[in-house]
Formats: C-alpha cells, sequence, structure tokens
C-alpha cells in the first residue's frame, strides 16, 4: 500500500509555502515555496499551485498518495482591506418597525479614509405582503440600483428560513448569488446577523474566482480527493462549503500558525506567536484549545467566529525611531515597506563610515524612521532583527541570525549621534518593541483567565528568534521556538481538523434543544468534509447570554493518526512536572485510564492539577484542584461535591468552579457554566452516549482569577 500524505499550504505576504507530512508518521517529507503571486492575473491561487507541484516535485511524492489538502486564503482578508467586494443588495423581512430598522444595514466602511467599503442598496417587504411576486420586484429593484449580490435576511429566520430560501432560489433562476443569513449564523440579533451576511455576500465574486481557479488547477495536477480551505477558527472546510461561507476564511493564516503550535508542538498552554517581517501574530492556546472570539469589520462586531488573534505593528523586520535623545517606538513600518535591507544581512564592507538619516518611508508616515548610509550612497534600515544580532541574542542556527560586525557598526552610528552605547541603543531597540507584545500578552491573558505563573511562550515565523527570547526573559516567562518555525503554518494546515461551531440563543433550553443542537453541528460538520464517526461535539451555556453553543470537530475520511508514539506513566508525570515546575517525585498519579494521566501536587497552598494524555499533551492545567475517578452513574455526586467545596466566594459573589471529564479518549471542558442544572443538563447529553459503569474522571478547578 502507497503512502497517505497531508499536504498544507499557507499564503503568507512574501511567500506561499507548501509542506507535506507522511500521514502515519507525521514526519515533514517537503517543503515547496514560491513568491506570493499578488500581481497574477489568477491572483494568490496561482501561487497556490505553483508551491504545491513544488513540493511534490522536488520530494518524489505521486499525486494519487495525496490523501488531504488544503490551503489557508488571503483572499477574503485582502478582499475587505482592498475594497475589492461587490455591491450588495438586502432584502429584509419581517412583521414591524423595529425589524425593517434593524435589518437595514448602511455602507460597510473597510478603512479609516472611507475610499474603501462595502456599498449596500435596502429594501423591506413585510411578511404580511410577502410573496413570490413581491420577492422578485424587490430583487429586480435592487439590482436595476446597481446590486450585484443580494442577502435575504428574515428577522427570526433562525427559527424558519423559508422566505430566505425562496429568495435564494429565485436568485437561482435569474443568475444572482444569494446569502441567506439564517445559513451565515444561527445566532438571534437582526442588525449582526444582517450585517454578516452583506460582509459573506459582497466578497462571494472574488472568492469564487479564486475557488474555480484553485480547484481547476489541482484537479489537472491529478489530485482527486477535496480540496479544503482553512477556517478563521481553525478549522478546515471543502471548498463547496467555501463557496456559500467565504466569510469563514479570514483571518485563515493566523489561524493555521496557532494550529501548527496547538497540533505540532504540542503547545496545550501557550502564548503563541508567529513573527514575521512586518507584524506579529499573538493568539491564546488553553487546554488545548485556541481561543476564539468574534471577528470585527468595519469598527462592528460580527458573527463570524475566528481565533482570537492580536496583529501587532513589530515584529523582526520593524523599523526603528528615534529623537535627538533616544528610541521612542519601534515600527510600524518595516523594511520591507522601504525598500530598503536589514543592516544585520548586510555586508560589513558596505557599511562604511555610516551616518544617520531620518525617513519616511510613506506618505503621511513620521518622519523619524531611522536608517544609516554609508559613504558609498547605500542605505540600511535599522532593525528589531538587527538589534536582536548586535545583543548577540540570536542563535547561528537560527533564521534570523546576521551578521553581528555589520549590525554593531549599524546602531554604533545611532548610538554615537545619541550618545550613548551600542548595547543600550540595542536594548532600547528591544525594549520598545517587546513593550508593544507584552501589553497584548497581559491583555489576552487576563481575558481568557489564564493563570501567570502557567503562561509560556511558544514561536513560529522567521522572526521568532528575534523577539521571543527577549520578551521571555522581561517577563520571567518560559519559551519555546518551533523547530521548522518558518514553515509553522502550513504545517497547522496540513494538520488542521474539519471544524463548525453551531450558535443559538436559548433562554431556559431543554434537553431537546441541546441534542437539536448538537445534531445540527453533527451535520454541519459532516457537509464540510468531515468524516460522521470521528466527529466529537463539545457543548457550552452561556448562562448570562443565553447562549448556546455546540461545537463539532472531525477529520476526513482518511482518519488522523497519533501525531507521536505514546508516552509512558514516567513520560507523562515529567511532562507535568515541568508545567508545574516541580520536582517529577512530588507529583501524585490521581488517576489514569487507557488514554490520560491526572497528575496533582501541592504548590504553596493550592493542589495544581494536570491532564496529560497518551500522546504528551497536557489537556487540562489548573492551579488549583482535585480529581476523583468514579463511574458513568456516579458523576453527578461527584460534581455536586465539586460544585459545593471548590466555590470561590468574593464578597456577595460565589465564583462557580470549572468542571472537566475525561470520558474515554476525549476531554470535555464545561468551563465557564454559572448554573448547575444547566451544567447537569449540557452533562447529560454527553453522558447518554456511554454506558452507565463506563468510568469516568472527574476534575473540578477553582475560579481564582
Amino acid at each position: 500500500m502507497s503512502r497517505q500524505v497531508r499536504v498544507g499550504i499557507d499564503v503568507g505576504g512574501t511567500h506561499t509555502k507548501a509542506v507535506a507530512i507522511d500521514n502515519d508518521t507525521y514526519e515533514i517529507i517537503g517543503i515547496g515555496s514560491v513568491k506570493t503571486t499578488h500581481d497574477h492575473e489568477d491572483g494568490v491561487s496561482a501561487g497556490v499551485v505553483e508551491a504545491f507541484k513544488k513540493c511534490l516535485t522536488d520530494n518524489n511524492i505521486e499525486p494519487d498518495e495525496v490523501s488531504f489538502i488544503a490551503h489557508s486564503t488571503t483572499q477574503a482578508t485582502n478582499a475587505l482591506l482592498e475594497g475589492d467586494v461587490a455591491v450588495t443588495g438586502v432584502i429584509g423581512m419581517g412583521n414591524s418597525f423595529l425589524a425593517k430598522r434593524q435589518s437595514k444595514i448602511d455602507d460597510i466602511v473597510l478603512d479609516e479614509t472611507g475610499k474603501r467599503k462595502i456599498s449596500t442598496h435596502n429594501t423591506y417587504i413585510p411578511l404580511k405582503k410577502y410573496n413570490q411576486s413581491e420577492a422578485r420586484k424587490a430583487m429586480e429593484a435592487l439590482r436595476g440600483q446597481g446590486a450585484e449580490v443580494i442577502v435575504a435576511s428574515k428577522a427570526f429566520g433562525v427559527d424558519d428560513g423559508t422566505e430566505e430560501r425562496e429568495i435564494a432560489e429565485l436568485g437561482k433562476e435569474l443568475g444572482v448569488e444569494v446569502s441567506q443569513a439564517s445559513d451565515i449564523s444561527k445566532m438571534y440579533g437582526l442588525s449582526k446577523r444582517t450585517r454578516t451576511a452583506v460582509i459573506n455576500a459582497s466578497i462571494l465574486p472574488k472568492m469564487f474566482e479564486t475557488a474555480d481557479s484553485t480547484e481547476s488547477s489541482v484537479r489537472q495536477a491529478g489530485i482527486k480527493v477535496p480540496l479544503m480551505i482553512m477556517r478563521g477558527d481553525g478549522g478546515v472546510m471543502d471548498i463547496d462549503e467555501m463557496r456559500k461561507r467565504p466569510v469563514l476564511t479570514m483571518l485563515s493564516g493566523p489561524a493555521a500558525s496557532t494550529v501548527g503550535a496547538l497540533m505540532y508542538l504540542r503547545a496545550s498552554n501557550a502564548i503563541f506567536f508567529e513573527v514575521g517581517g512586518t507584524s506579529t501574530d499573538i493568539g491564546v492556546i488553553k487546554n488545548g484549545r485556541p481561543m476564539i472570539d468574534y471577528s470585527i469589520v468595519g469598527g462592528h462586531k460580527t458573527l463570524i467566529s475566528s481565533l482570537d488573534v492580536h496583529v501587532s505593528g513589530v515584529a523582526g523586520g520593524s523599523m526603528v525611531r528615534a529623537n535627538n535623545r533616544e528610541v521612542v517606538a519601534v515600527g510600524p513600518r518595516s523594511a520591507h515597506i522601504a525598500h530598503l535591507d536589514y543592516a544585520a544581512f548586510a555586508d560589513p564592507a558596505d557599511i562604511v563610515n555610516p551616518k544617520v538619516v531620518r525617513i519616511q518611508p510613506m506618505q503621511d508616515d513620521p518622519s523619524d524612521y531611522i536608517a544609516i548610509e554609508s559613504s558609498n550612497g547605500k542605505r540600511f534600515a535599522i532593525t528589531v532583527t538587527c538589534a536582536a544580532n548586535a545583543l548577540k541574542i540570536v542563535k547561528e542556527t537560527d533564521y534570523s541570525y546576521g551578521n553581528y560586525e555589520a549590525s554593531h557598526k549599524a546602531i554604533k552610528a545611532l548610538a554615537d549621534e545619541l550618545g550613548k552605547t551600542v548595547e543600550q541603543i540595542a536594548t532600547e531597540i528591544m525594549d520598545r518593541a517587546s513593550d508593544v507584545v507584552i501589553k497584548v500578552i497581559n491583555h489576552l491573558a487576563e481575558k481568557h483567565k489564564v493563570e501567570r505563573d502557567q503562561i509560556s511562550l511558544v514561536g513560529g515565523g522567521g522572526g521568532a528568534s528575534s523577539l521571543l527570547p527577549y520578551t521571555a526573559k522581561r517577563m520571567g516567562l518560559n519559551y519555546d521556538i518551533a523547530e521548522n518555525a518558518e514553515v509553522i503554518s502550513s504545517i497547522g494546515v496540513a494538520l488542521a481538523m474539519v471544524r463548525d461551531v453551531v450558535e443559538r440563543v436559548i433562554p431556559s433550553p431543554t434537553p431537546a434543544d441541546l441534542d437539536d443542537i448538537r445534531n445540527e453541528a453533527i451535520q454541519s460538520a459532516t457537509k464540510s468534509g468531515a468524516s460522521p464517526d470521528t466527529i466529537e461535539v463539545q457543548m457550552e451555556i452561556d448562562a448570562q447570554t443565553n447562549k448556546v453553543r455546540a461545537i463539532a470537530t472531525g477529520s476526513t475520511e482518511v482518519r488522523t493518526t497519533d501525531l507521536s508514539a505514546k508516552v509512558d506513566e514516567a513520560e507523562a508525570r515529567e511532562i507535568a512536572a515541568q508545567s508545574m515546575q516541580l520536582p517529577a517525585n512530588t507529583l501524585t498519579l490521581a488517576a489514569k485510564n487507557n488514554f490520560f494521566f491526572v497528575f496533582t501536587a501541592m504548590k504553596g497552598e493550592k493542589s495544581e492539577v494536570r491532564v496529560v494524555d497518551n500522546k504528551g499533551f497536557i489537556k487540562v492545567q489548573r492551579g488549583d484542584g482535585e480529581a476523583e475517578v468514579t463511574t458513568v452513574g456516579g458523576v453527578r455526586s461527584v460534581v455536586d461535591k465539586f460544585w459545593e467545596d471548590l466555590a470561590v466566594y468574593k464578597s456577595d459573589i460565589k465564583l462557580a468552579p470549572d468542571i472537566y471529564l475525561c470520558i474515554g479518549a476525549k476531554v470535555v471542558d464545561y468551563t465557564g457554566m454559572l448554573d448547575l442544572a444547566q451544567l447537569n443538563m449540557v452533562m447529560d447529553t454527553e453522558l447518554m452516549q456511554h454506558g452507565g459503569r463506563e468510568e469516568v474522571i472527574v476534575m473540578g478547578a477553582r475560579n481564582n482569577i
């Protein structure tokens, strides 16, 4: 039997990189890299195909060996950034003046100048007047006003989307693309849902071009498996589903790097950096799960779930700004934007009698960006990478390793002008750069309740070794840089799972409501390309907002295998001990089954808890908790006990504990549940899938944040 190969392709700002991974061993067996084809008539899709073909031909991989192929895409994001969007008509429907007002969407401004925007036209059909004739008249009127695509949005369409579906069928008859608002999101909130559908509709024509071109080229290359597309929430979907919901691919690049860190680096609990030349993407992985939030477009929150990744305008190629006394800022402009080479990568012989010149990289930029000009007329930028090399932070084996002498000579020119030493200026540069990312780290840690003593930094991207070690040292945190840092995003695409989320607002949900939403998530993941027998569903209820969420995750037809050989108890203990920063012999094995080891240890006055799976991933990491083994039938009594014993009382507020269950091969996370009755109901949707005598490990953790 021939080997099975997974191929992931990431589209970056400068390079498009394809990685081939053996599906059985998860060894990288090939890399193909080309310049991103921004100016090609087929756009970036041409580079996707070129990188793919190069990866296969250079590494003797046959097309019929490819069992999985996926790529991230910048097309949706770029279309919005560049204003390459279609004029969108909105047909609102409802029974009230409020529905009419909420379904009317003004032009969505996409940049601070107001020049790039999604132009909209609106009409409204009262439901008591709705019929096929009225729908046709509304669509023709909008097209007459210049609408190229249509959104159908009905008040309470998530409960009954009949009219939206009829308008979509009418669109097929008339040759007009229609986005049904209730197809894009099942959440209540007519304004938000309609706006999200408008964003989706506006990029449909552009995304169709990309999808058709890429799929055609992949088929011509002899690939028969479905082409998968990376979503912004870290999952993948097949290309047919992307044609309906392209908006879900926003921020798929940053998502890819975070998934790479999660799957390839065993980053179970970490702040992940992908450091490029111009910007740094920073996201959070907590208990083996990337943190999710809603995307913001045009200053408005949408109902588009994506990884909570913050983009900071500082990276390896960020230029330095200085007055006549000190370095005042680093970034956001990069050497690439200023069309300058890094001093760190220059030949020292080219840096002759350098003098400082202050430049304005782009119109409207401050004019205090620093470059150095040699007596031979050559100019170079002083960057974060230059400062890191001057301080000898970067190791010889690192991607960012440059020339110490060249870096030193360039920075000395600025140091002499400011009356300081090279070390002082280089340190100021690194301080200003790390200030930016430290602020983001602290914000994300607070937002997602990541305990300070459990934060570690994990880095990817070509510039990781320039910025990450210094930031970690300033914060007193551990750090790790990926072995294949420069292709970590492509690795993430290759290893991604199919993921789909169904959200509803359901006040006082019943078991039947939970079962319905669970089944809907399974169906949605199946439509996106997941094999039904691989799908797992995690249920969440937010008691404050009445929001019920079902997250379905599964693999494609070729079922994923272990990322690595299984770890034994001793190895799992070492992993847990390292995480706790305690000697291994002080840990107690509190529970285990065929898939997990649960360790506890006293650290100060608190009992640390770690759940390590048999692949060496830390699935639960808490600073104050307990674990107990029981059966499916005994879960409720253990949870009841933890609910009282581990509650935290602050003033007149009771902070309920977080509950986790290890059942078979999965950990079910019930963090954030505020009501015991609702928790029991959600647990029941999971427990009913198992026999009453099946063993369960129950964990509870105090909320001390």
